[in-house]
C-alpha cells in the first residue's frame, strides 16, 4: 500500500493535466502521468512521466501493476476504472464523475451495448465536446478527494470520496 497517495492519470487522451498538476502541487501529492510514446509529455517537479509502447492496452497494464489503495485514477477508460476500484483506489473521470463500485457496472454495461450497436452497423453521435464546465467540475472533484484524502486517517479515505468500503 502506498503511504502517500499519488495521482495517477492515463494521460494519452487526458484534456485535464494541467489541472491535475495545479492541484496536486497545491495539495503536496505527487503525480505520475501514463503515455504511449506518441504523446511526448514533459517531467516537471512532482510529476513523473512514464512512456509506454504504442499497443492498445500497455498504459492501462502499467497503471493496472502500480496503482495502490488510496491513489487517486484519472481515466476515461471503464475497463481501467474497474481495475483501480478493484484496487481500493479513488477513480475519477476527466468530467469530475466519481466512478463506485454501484455505477461501474452500470458504464460498462452501457459501453458493451454501444459496441453491439457500432458492430451491427448503428454509429452514434460519439461523446460530447469537452468544456470549460466539464474542466471546472473536474477541478472541483479533484479538489474535494484532495481535501478528504488530507482531513481524514487512511481508514476514512476512501469511504468519504463516495468509494464502498
Amino acid at each position: 500500500m502506498a503511504e502517500t497517495p499519488r495521482i495517477i492519470v492515463d494521460a494519452d487522451a487526458c484534456p485535464v493535466k494541467t489541472e491535475i498538476v495545479d492541484a496536486a502541487r497545491r495539495f503536496g501529492v505527487q503525480v505520475l502521468m501514463v503515455a504511449s510514446f506518441d504523446h511526448r509529455l514533459q517531467e516537471q517537479d512532482g510529476v513523473t512521466v512514464v512512456q509506454v509502447d504504442r499497443s492498445d492496452q500497455s498504459a492501462d497494464l502499467y497503471i493496472a501493476n502500480h496503482i495502490a489503495r488510496q491513489d487517486i485514477l484519472v481515466t476515461q477508460d471503464f475497463g481501467l476504472a474497474t481495475i483501480g476500484l478493484a484496487k481500493r483506489a479513488v477513480v475519477l473521470s476527466n468530467r469530475g464523475q466519481v466512478y463506485s463500485d454501484r455505477t461501474i457496472g452500470f458504464l460498462l454495461e452501457t459501453r458493451h451495448e454501444q459496441a453491439k450497436r457500432r458492430r451491427s452497423g448503428h454509429y452514434g453521435k460519439g461523446p460530447k465536446p469537452f468544456t470549460d464546465e466539464d474542466r471546472r467540475a473536474f477541478l472541483q472533484t479533484l479538489t474535494k478527494v484532495l481535501s478528504a484524502l488530507q482531513e481524514n486517517s487512511p481508514e476514512e479515505r476512501i469511504s468519504n470520496t463516495g468509494q464502498t468500503d
